[in-house]
């Protein structure tokens, strides 16, 4: 089986440092304004018009069950696509599309939350720092995190 490199699309959400493959990867693009959902949970922050598409966009601090982004600080729009259309997560800041070799790849971390695990599909070694890789089905997924729920809803 041939080991070639990953491209991964990378992002800093509050202190963490991660990553999703490329080619799942439809667009980045600026903030958007957003329309609110009425009874959503509370990960969906609303949905944005993408010419002409209803996108949703989930905020991965919430989701992840970090603080909420300073007032006044606008989050970035990863569109990514899923079975059911496009979705957009939303990011602190973006980084650059990072080569890996897949031999630098680790399950993730014991030190990662767990609340954050969760959502981790796994962890490569760079030489100062770790990249985290977001499942991002399970970040779109319906079934929010309770843990992370109950945090914000306290």
């Amino acid at each position: 089986m041939s080991q070639q490199p990953r491209q991964f699309c990378t992002f800093h959400v509050e202190n963490l440092f991660l990553g999703i493959d490329v080619q799942q990867v439809q667009e980045v693009i600026r903030y958007q304004v957003m329309s609110r959902v009425p009874l959503a949970p509370p990960a969906v922050s609303g949905l944005i018009n993408l010419r002409g598409q209803i996108v949703t966009a989930i905020d991965l601090r919430v989701r992840l069950g970090l603080p909420l982004r300073p007032a006044g600080e606008r989050p970035m729009n990863i569109v990514v696509r899923d079975e059911d259309g496009a979705v957009s997560l939303l990011v602190d800041s973006i980084g650059e599309v990072l080569e890996v070799d897949e031999e630098s790849f680790e399950r993730p971390p014991s030190t990662v939350r767990p609340s954050v695990r969760g959502l981790i599909l796994g962890a490569y070694k760079l030489p100062n720092k770790l990249l985290l890789v977001l499942d991002t089905v399970q970040a779109v997924t319906k079934h929010e995190s309770r843990s992370a729920e109950s945090r914000i809803a306290g």
